[in-house]
């Protein structure tokens, strides 16, 4: 595999788990929600420049996002 694939899946996972931390869920719960509410396209969509930020922006970034689409996280 191309190692900007692998990047780009570590960083996922990474921020998979810090949205987690941040929001007080399990890893698996924020893996469902931010699938229900598009987080994981947006991150995809939007790596190259997401990744150049902090975790903690990204995060932001992920959360205003996801309740723009329907989550009632904020």
């Amino acid at each position: 595999m191309r190692k900007e694939v692998v990047d780009k899946i570590e960083y996922i996972i990474a921020l998979i788990a810090e949205f987690a931390q941040a929001h007080g869920l399990s890893t698996q719960q924020a893996y469902l929600y931010l699938k229900k509410y598009k987080g994981i396209e947006f991150i995809d969509q939007f790596y190259d420049v997401e990744h150049t930020f902090s975790f903690e922006n990204s995060v932001e970034d992920l959360t205003a996002y996801c309740h723009r689409m329907g989550g009632d996280i904020q």
